[in-house]
């Protein structure tokens, strides 16, 4: 889809992934938004954890190609998707930790009115598909963003004919108890068509604030 740049909405996507099942999302939901005419840039937070931890975790690397989040360049962005891998029911420490950080952005109202959404990852059904997604929203409500559910929008969630992840509150994936399950075609064709509905919304917001 060819549109002006000056009507094209600039969503960030922050994750953390440490074993590549968020990654794998947020580069299908970025397809979905370039696809749907938006401008989608996929970022990572720091790591918290030492290389020698990474180590005995079995942790592949990380992709040098993409670059590392900063409070500061949130601002920029006219949309935020958050990837969130699941740990216990809430969101990894890494994802907190960036979040913790954006105090300045707080503070100063910068974020306030931004549309926002969020995508997981857990390891089996029992283990935060909702409550992650839950218990991120009072960050995003914290800085006056405004959450842009999943719904069903996608008729895949209706499926019984397979486990997969996903919820009305975002795409999401199951890695398994020891990681070794990949995101499924439906979870890919979910997210995919979240990330363009997302940026419909987005630009919505966008060029109804550039007309007003």
């Amino acid at each position: 889809m060819s549109v002006a740049p000056e009507t094209r909405p600039r969503i960030a996507i922050v994750y953390y992934s440490m074993y590549g099942h968020v990654k794998t999302l947020a580069e299908t939901i970025k397809a979905g938004i370039d696809e749907s005419g938006a401008e989608a840039h996929l970022l990572q937070v720091p790591e918290t954890l030492p290389d020698e931890v990474l180590q005995k975790m079995y942790a592949p690397p990380k992709d040098a190609s993409i670059p590392i989040a900063t409070a500061a360049a949130l601002a920029d962005y006219d949309g935020i998707l958050f990837g969130i891998p699941t740990r216990f029911g809430m969101a990894a420490a890494q994802m907190k930790a960036f979040m913790d950080t954006t105090g300045g952005l707080w503070s100063g109202g910068k974020l306030v009115g931004k549309p926002a959404g969020v995508f997981f990852s857990t390891a089996t059904q029992g283990g935060g598909q909702e409550t992650t997604a839950l218990t991120w929203i009072t960050q995003l409500t914290h800085h006056g963003m405004i959450f842009v559910p999943m719904g069903y929008t996608n008729p895949a969630l209706f499926s019984m004919d397979e486990v997969h992840g996903g919820s009305p509150y975002g795409p999401g994936t199951f890695a398994g108890p020891d990681g070794s399950r990949q995101p499924s075609q439906l979870e890919l064709t979910v997210a995919k068509s979240y990330g363009g509905y997302f940026a419909g919304v987005a630009k919505a917001l966008y060029l109804g604030r550039q007309s007003a």
